[in-house]
């Protein structure tokens, strides 16, 4: 539920009105009809409250309310009401452009955070408007303009500080559970993790929301295992945790070919702050090599840390040098202005 295809319409204006004027010594009268009203617009707007985009993906076609039509004594009709389509923090509103490609809209990264996709068309005018000297009592009126109309795709990519990405039974899901209290599925096979599965870090002045994705495999971008399909949830991260198992023989070989995939799949993902944890370390077997370990490693331009998810061994300090590198990379870009978001406006469909 993290990419939707969607149709939004805006909604069509009101007829203007045709009527004339009844009143008491005013025994011709004259036109009096009021114009029709607004449709009404068609907003994407983030809401906090929200993980996935299952609610979206349950409806095909949005369309606002149609304006009203005009009313007697030239009153304008009631414009329609708008339609705001709820999604989660970290939605990418994007339009399908030429050559299929999509074009970005804009960037939900805040609660409350609103785009406008589709506008309402505008309402008719009444017949008071095309009164003229020859035609004192005209029977015309402006009909309503249809409302915008295009496809829109929105793409979930979660707004986390830290991600969790290894290969299948590195201790991804123990880890996640270890550091945040999260209950994610746990056993003794590969793939457990279907979906990202989520977490909070309480730390001392605000809370740290970790993620841990699904495993990665060798030649995950030829579509091996569960292939790129989660890696668009990293992009937002602060910090990459890059888990090794350590009963791995060839570990430092595991860690090349996990950022070749990532590279493979974008280069700047390869550019963001991360730290190595090796898993494991209170087997035994892994014990005896942690010196050999730790001079393979040594050589990575990554803090290297060791933990045991299952029985707590250099969790506190893997837990402390994370929100500390997390809140540098934040202060790092505090400095950094937001981009612009270009404003889209669609024509009528036809």
């Amino acid at each position: 539920m993290d990419k939707v295809e969607i149709i939004v319409e805006g909604g069509r204006g009101g007829d203007g009105l045709a009527t004339f004027r009844r009143e008491k010594y005013i025994p011709f009268g004259g036109p009096d009809g009021g114009d029709g009203g607004k449709g009404g617009d068609v907003f994407i707007i983030s809401n906090s409250s929200l993980v996935d985009l299952a609610l979206v993906k349950q409806k095909k076609k949005f369309r606002a309310e149609a304006g009203h039509e005009g009313g007697r004594w030239s009153k304008h009709g009631k414009k329609g009401v708008n339609l705001d389509i709820s999604v989660p923090i970290g939605t990418v509103v994007s339009i399908e452009a030429e050559a299929g490609r999509a074009r970005v809209l804009a960037d939900l990264t805040v609660p409350e955070q609103k785009v406008l996709v589709a506008k309402g068309g505008k309402g008719g005018l009444g017949n008071v408007h095309f009164a003229t000297p020859a035609n004192q009592a005209p029977r015309v009126v402006g009909r309503g303009e249809v409302g915008e109309e295009c496809r829109i795709i929105l793409e979930l990519k979660l707004v986390t500080d830290v991600c969790i990405i290894g290969y299948p039974n590195s201790g991804k899901s123990a880890l996640l559970s270890a550091i945040t209290g999260a209950k994610p599925r746990i056993a003794d096979y590969p793939f457990t993790t279907r979906q990202p599965a989520l977490g909070v870090i309480q730390g001392s002045r605000r809370d740290f929301v970790v993620a841990e994705m699904p495993a990665l495999v060798e030649d995950a971008h030829i579509g091996k295992g569960l292939g790129y399909q989660f890696l668009r949830h990293t992009e937002r991260a602060k910090l990459l945790v890059y888990l090794l198992d350590g009963t791995s023989p060839t570990i430092v070989d595991g860690f090349t070919k996990l950022n070749k995939e990532l590279a493979l799949y974008k280069t700047d993902l390869c550019q963001k702050a991360g730290v190595i944890a090796v898993n494991k370390v209170d087997l035994p077997e892994v014990q005896s090599r942690l010196l050999d370990i730790r001079e393979c490693l040594d050589h990575l331009a990554m803090p290297v840390l060791f933990v045991s998810a299952i029985s707590g061994q250099g969790v506190i300090e893997f837990t402390n040098t994370v929100i500390e590198m997390v809140e540098q990379v934040n202060q790092a870009e505090k400095a950094i202005s937001p981009p612009e978001v270009a404003v889209f406006h669609p024509k009528p469909k036809g």
